[in-house]
């Protein structure tokens, strides 16, 4: 018998524990759900947690040391970084746009937000400390907060996660600038590293049916009140419209503007990329198929698209630092916690470095996010508040990036002179490949 895929497993775990939850909060079993089911959840969320610097440090030093060809490639290097921040900056700034006008977090009542707020008392006092500190620091102190005088120190705690990232890129651009030779030992540590990390997260993912199960399940016990779950609805409309600005206006819009391709041209050129996208989750797994596209499809040459859409897979993440913005004010607001634009301006700093090192595969994104919520200061456990819907907005936060990549690539292509006519006219080939 052919064993369920995960992520229908993860959906049967988000709807039994969505049953059992309700039906032990109605036999008044809270006590046995708080006790004997929930820890499995919190092992779930620790575990998440425990692999986020370890991804985040394997995946980004393997992309900038992929970019020593940008010796020979200065310029197209030069655009395709550029352009790449860009668009995750204006992700992330959309993101938040929508999220602060919606207000998915407001509609949970009241009286849960207290519970909540009583239940992470402590961490709030925590923060109010932090924050009164901060007031009494000096106007360049967040600066000199970005840059470590101990790295192993900072890499104890995901709040310090600036900081790391700003030894990671200080090393990768050491790395990049010594010999090749010397150089390809470490890179070759880091690059198996990485591959380490991946099937650690493989591992991970296979128990997030049971995880789901749990966080729900204990969810429901300690709120059967039906609003949260209109506000969870209200979180995921968010994303979607974000994510729906992204797909189907700004990124053809800068194609139309800057490569003159009309709007139906271009999805059709790209859409069996994105119909991958959406099934795997994993702008990795899309690679082939995305660079077959936009090469045969689009007219970008492959000078342009085997050295674009790799970097692309690796550091361009526009959907998942879109969905990283909308969940971390969607915690803030649920728990009742009004973020200053300071704090807002911080998100979209840490999500687009976060998007850097988060890995072209399934669920990379929800320990990316863990990263964000730690350097706002917004409690991780409200994860337990969004997985449930966590696999199908990662779908489509994939044809997102998968998107995102294939418009950087015609971008770069038309500035650097290699964009051409579409070598295969026939837009109704069959793809993806069997």
């Amino acid at each position: 018998m052919k064993k369920l895929a995960l992520h229908w497993q993860i959906l049967l775990g988000m709807a039994l524990g969505l049953l059992f939850g309700a039906i032990a909060a109605q036999l008044g079993w809270t006590k046995f759900v708080v006790d004997w089911i929930k820890p499995f959840g919190t092992i779930f969320i620790n575990s998440l947690k425990l692999i986020a610097i370890p991804l985040i440090v394997a995946s980004l030093i393997k992309g900038i040391s992929d970019l020593q060809d940008i010796s020979k490639l200065s310029k197209m290097g030069g655009r395709t970084i550029g352009i790449y921040i860009m668009t995750t900056v204006v992700a992330v700034s959309l993101g938040l746009l929508i999220v602060n006008v919606v207000k998915p977090g407001k509609l949970i009542k009241e009286e849960r937000r207290i519970e909540l707020m009583e239940t992470f008392s402590g961490d709030a006092a925590k923060r109010i400390s932090q924050a009164e500190a901060q007031k009494e620091a000096g106007p360049l102190q967040a600066l000199v907060d970005i840059v470590p005088d101990n790295i192993i120190g900072a890499a104890t705690d995901n709040g310090n996660m600036l900081q790391v990232i700003f030894f990671i890129i200080f090393f990768g651009i050491g790395l990049i600038l010594i010999p090749k030779e010397k150089a390809q030992p470490v890179k070759a540590f880091f690059d198996g590293l990485n591959e380490v990390i991946l099937k650690l997260i493989d591992l991970i993912m296979l128990s997030a049916p049971y995880g789901v199960f749990a966080l729900l399940a204990a969810l429901i016990v300690e709120s059967p009140s039906a609003d949260l779950f209109i506000a969870l609805f209200g979180y995921a409309v968010s994303v979607l419209l974000g994510l729906g600005l992204l797909i189907f206006g700004f990124y053809p819009l800068l194609v139309k503007i800057f490569t003159k391709m009309d709007y139906v041209t271009f999805f059709k050129g790209i859409s069996p990329a994105q119909l991958l996208a959406f099934s795997t989750s994993s702008s990795a797994a899309t690679l082939p198929v995305t660079m077959e596209r936009v090469e045969e499809h689009l007219g970008v040459e492959e000078e342009v698209t085997s050295f674009v859409l790799p970097i692309g897979a690796t550091i361009n993440m526009d959907g998942t630092s879109l969905y990283q913005a909308v969940a971390a004010v969607f915690i803030a607001q649920a728990f009742n916690m009004d973020l200053t634009l300071g704090a807002q301006l911080g998100i979209i700093v840490t999500a687009t470095l976060a998007s850097i090192g988060s890995a072209a595969v399934p669920g990379a994104g929800m320990v990316m996010l863990v990263i964000v919520l730690g350097q706002a200061g917004i409690p991780e456990a409200g994860l337990a508040l969004i997985f449930a819907v966590d696999r199908p907005l990662d779908m489509c936060r994939t044809v997102a990036n998968v998107t995102g990549d294939a418009t950087v690539a015609m971008l770069v292509g038309k500035s650097v002179g290699k964009l051409g006519e579409p070598h295969v006219k026939n837009w109704d080939d069959n793809y993806p490949p069997e």
